[in-house]
């Protein structure tokens, strides 16, 4: 299992929290998210997933499915930081 730490911004912080996006598209895979909100920015949220298999996962994220779910969700991104458990 990795664990991995994404940071970015969207156009409306409570749309995003409650999307059933993100179990639709990564439910199905096993992996399991906690989201965060930055309590100083309006846009700033973040996950910590809980991967197990990043090959997957990296796949799912370069996929149409994850850019449509993007989309519906108001990421923006081109602000879209992730790490990596080292």
């Amino acid at each position: 299992m990795t664990t991995v730490l994404i940071f970015h911004e969207v156009d409306d912080v409570e749309h995003w929290l409650n999307s059933p996006r993100r179990d639709e598209v990564f439910g199905p895979l096993g992996i399991s998210i906690q989201t965060f909100i930055d309590p100083t920015d309006d846009h700033r949220v973040g996950l910590i997933a809980d991967v197990p298999d990043m090959d997957v996962f990296q796949r799912v994220m370069a996929s149409e499915v994850a850019a449509e779910a993007m989309q519906f969700d108001g990421v923006r991104p081109e602000t879209v930081v992730m790490m990596v458990e080292g």
